[in-house]
Order: C-alpha cells, then structure tokens, then sequence
C-alpha cells in the first residue's frame, strides 16, 4: 500500500473570507479557521487548502495579489499563518495554500515598476504589446471576465495582457526572472511549514508566442458569457507550460511530502498532460469533469471510465463536486441527489475534495444585484456568472448570521441558516453532516475505498454499481440517481451487509434486491460493521 498522505486523505476547501470571523468585522480570517480546526479534526479532514490570503487591493477577493509574501490584515498575519501551521499539524491536518502565478495586482511592486517605463529592468516581467498598425489592441482575446484582454497605458503607449481584471496584469513567464521570482515565493512559504499548493490557472501560464487571434466558437449562443465568443487556442494551454510545471515540480520535491494540484479546466484528454511526462508535473491536476456532466448514472458511469483509461500509469486521480467558483452541489442536483454525490464522491478511486459548507447541504444563496460582490457579476450582470450564491458564510449554529460573526457578514447568510448548520446536524444521526463524517471515516477505515481497485459492475435505470477492492476486502457501491425505487442487478455474496446508506435504516441490512429512490448504499461483509464508520456522534 502506497501511504503517501495526499493519496488517502480528503482535502477541504476553505474560502477564507466565508468560514468564520473571529474579529468582528464581518469577514472570515486566519484565526477563525484556526478556531474551527478541531471540527475539521473531528470530521476526518487530511488537509485544507485555503483561498488566497495574501495581501491584496481585493478587486476580486484576493486573486489579485500584491504581494506573494505576506498576508492581506483582513485575514491576519505572518504569525497568525504560523499558528495555524503548528494547531493544524498538531491534529494530524495539512495545510495547502493557494498560489497565483498567472497574474498579479497591478498594485504589486514588480507591476508598478513595469509600467513605470519601457526601459525599467521589470518591463519584460508582464507581457507588453504594441497595437495593430490601423490602431486597436494586438489581437482579439478576451478577459475570462468580459471585453478585451488588452489594457492601454497612456503612459508608455502600449498594452499590456490581463486574462481576468485590468487590475490583475499577466505575468511573462517565458521570461527567466519570473520564473525564479515566483519559485522563490515557494521556496518562502514551504520553509515555513505549507504542505503544498493549489495553482491558480496553471493552463493560462503561458501564452502563443506570435499572439495569434483566437478563433470564433461557432458553438457561441448570446446567453453565454463573453468567453464563450472565441476558442481560447493560443491564449492558453500551450506546449510550452509543461516545462515550467516540470519546474514547479522540481521545486516542491526538494521538501518532503509536499504536493502540487493544479487548476485546470480542460477536457481529460488535456487535463491528464498536466500529471507530467514520467509523472513530473501536479501532483493532482484538478478533475472537474463531475462539475459539468449530466447528473445521471449513464452519463457518471462513463465519465469515470474514461477517466480511468486515460490516466497515465502510475498517475493519481481525483475527483471535486465544488469549489468557489461553481454552483453548490446541492443546488445543481437538490438535497436528496446531494447526498447521493457525496457518496459517489467518497468512493471513487482518487483523493476527494470538499468545499466548505457541502457537508451540512448548503445551497446557493441568491444575491441582489444591489448587494453583489463578484466583479465578474458586475461586467456581466444577468447571465448568471455571479459567484457570489456560492461564497455565502458558513453557517455553524442557529444564532444571529449562523454563528459566522457577530455584526453583518460580507455577503448574507442563507434564510434557512437555523435548520442547516452545523451544530443541528451534529447531533442528528440522519444528517448530512453524519452521513459524509460516516463516509469519511469509512473510507479511511477500509483499505478498498482508501486505495483499492476500481470496477465497473453495471449502470441500469438510473443506477450505477461499482466495486472498490484491495487485498482481501471488497465492497460493491450502489447509486440511485432517480427519484423512484430500482431493482439491483448485481450479484452479492452470501453474508454481505449494507455497511452505509444514505437511509440510515438500512445499515446493518443484507444486501438489498430494491434501491430506494434517491438512495446509496455501501455493501461489504458482516464481520465489517463493527470496524468501519462511526456511528456515534
């Protein structure tokens, strides 16, 4: 058995200005995480990766950085970092930070020494283009946020590239003194004790370098956002990035059992590069395939399977149902379906990632257009781009704005805060939050479901049956994914028992012959009851 941490653990995303307040001012910091370490603990959680924390002007909430090396007051400080570090390790809980190298303030120091003039030294860090001879911006890409990439400067009579914000100016990686600036930037933060990073946009790095025009999506409908309107071809995904990803890499193996996870929207044929020839790149190039396919057992039973085949060998997979950038599980799918999803989730082959608040079943929580936070909402208000729904703060207990401060959080909390919450669920064995602290532990308990095997059994109806198996343990999974009762047509042994269900009345079962509607079931041995999952709260 491979033990190596990152493969067997579950990871927890936390959007730090959302997960608790500890200073009263509304927005979530380093020492409000701190304070709920041993929730986390308590739920099963390996590592957290946090959204950036860094010093920023927050035009889009700390992806727009001004300084690599420190952390925004908001959030806290240097020292408040290095307590998390030692609590978190203390519980046996890594820590993994979000780094973004795509692009930085146009605040930041390096920036304003770029633009200060075309001769300064760090003219060349940010990517600085002439326009078309007949006037215009250089080519026809587009921000991911809406209008051109391109941003004049009256100063110095150029434009310079932003693949997001004005305000988030991209660097030029094709240029050495990058590279060697962010790699430092690593170097300081893994010294200190960080068990690794999330890449933010690790496909944008590097860029065409002739800046060839994108071509037109014929795809294009008027109801999706403005980057829909081209192919991103030459703006992103070049050939040239696996090498600086090789680098990364290369930088992050000098310490021990430390991890890359890379953010990539790509189809899998592309998203599989990123593991790197000879496994050199990300650790875990992000899968977000289950994000975006249809939520049926057909559809997940063959995303999976090719999946699994295209994997290089050797390679790790991995699986996220959310993130801050996406709609809420329990939104897309509804609270019966969300339930199902977090067992598929937890018994795949692969490290499972969380986002904070699915546990207990939070829901996108609409947002008046007069209380938007979300710059990509506001340049393209109606098209339902907003992020906001999906950023709301945790909701821990009943009390006044869910437990998450104690003045008016940044954006609101959602109208049902007092039934969904943690400390409700916590004390419901039928819960949400019991059913994934269950599914966690269960998977952590059983070698099949930490590493084990991965095999297709059937997808019939509306049902997808799988088994997990290692060594001499193996477990049959069944996923109802419709609102009416199915008949299993897998075969089970003699002996074999529900180990965990979404309906808790069936654990303890043999083996049923009919799903419930909207049901999951775990089936293992008898003997295995008592060794797996806690059933105590």
């Amino acid at each position: 058995m491979d033990v190596t941490w990152w493969k067997h653990g579950v990871i927890y995303q936390i959007y730090p200005r959302s997960f608790l307040d500890s200073k009263g001012d509304g927005v979530g910091d380093v020492c409000g995480i701190i304070g709920r370490l041993d929730y986390l603990a308590w739920l099963g959680i390996d590592a957290i990766w946090i959204s950036p924390i860094y010093p920023s002007p927050m035009v889009d909430f700390g992806y727009d950085v001004m300084d690599y090396c420190g952390v925004a007051p908001i959030f806290g400080s240097l020292d408040d970092v290095d307590c998390l570090l030692r609590e978190a390790h203390g519980r046996g809980i890594r820590i993994i930070l979000d780094l973004v190298p795509n692009h930085t303030s146009d605040r930041h120091p390096w920036f304003l020494e770029s633009r200060s003039s075309r001769s300064n030294p760090k003219r060349d860090w940010y990517i600085w283009r002439d326009g078309k001879p007949n006037g215009g911006s250089p080519n026809n890409w587009t921000s991911n946020f809406g209008g051109s990439a391109w941003a004049w400067d009256e100063a110095t009579q150029q434009y310079y590239y932003h693949a997001f914000l004005k305000e988030q100016p991209d660097l030029n990686w094709r240029n050495p003194q990058v590279r060697a600036a962010i790699y430092a930037v690593m170097r300081f933060w893994l010294d200190r004790g960080v068990d690794g990073f999330r890449i933010d946009v690790l496909w944008h790095l590097i860029k065409d370098a002739t800046f060839r025009d994108n071509p037109i999506n014929p795809a294009y409908r008027a109801d999706q956002p403005d980057i829909d309107r081209l192919l991103q071809l030459y703006s992103a995904d070049q050939p040239e990035v696996a090498q600086i990803v090789a680098e990364m890499r290369h930088v992050v193996d000098a310490y021990r059992e430390r991890i890359l996870i890379g953010e990539i929207y790509l189809p899998i044929e592309r998203l599989v590069a990123y593991y790197g020839e000879n496994l050199t790149g990300v650790h875990l190039p992000f899968n977000f395939q289950l994000l975006f396919t249809a939520w049926k057992a057909s559809s997940i039973g063959a995303l999976i399977e090719e999946y699994e085949r295209a994997l290089p060998v050797g390679a790790w997979p991995n699986w996220v149902l959310g993130n801050h950038d996406q709609r809420r599980i329990a939104t897309r799918v509804g609270p019966s379906q969300a339930r199902v999803a977090a067992m598929l989730l937890l018994t795949l082959r692969g490290t499972p990632t969380l986002y904070y608040g699915d546990e207990i079943g939070m829901h996108d929580v609409p947002i008046a257009p007069e209380v938007a936070q979300d710059p990509w909402e506001k340049r393209e208000p109606g098209l339902g781009v907003g992020r906001d729904p999906q950023r709301t703060p945790m909701q821990w207990d009943s009390s006044p704005f869910a437990g998450f401060s104690a003045v008016k959080p940044w954006l609101p909390v959602a109208a049902d805060y007092a039934q969904i919450n943690v400390a409700v669920q916590r004390i419901d064995a039928t819960s949400s939050l019991s059913l994934y602290r269950q599914l966690i532990a269960l998977r952590r308990a059983s070698p099949a479901l930490s590493h084990g095997a991965y095999r297709p059994l059937s997808v019939a109806e509306n049902v997808l049956c799988y088994e997990r198996a290692a060594e001499v343990e193996s477990l049959q999974v069944a996923l109802n994914f419709g609102d009416k009762p199915v008949e299993l047509n897998f075969s089970t042994r003699s002996g074999k028992h529900v180990l965990l269900s979404t309906d808790r009345q069936r654990v303890g079962c043999h083996a049923p012959r009919i799903l419930h509607p909207n049901e999951g079931i775990i089936v293992g041995n008898a003997a295995d009851l008592g060794r797996l999952g806690p059933h105590d709260q």
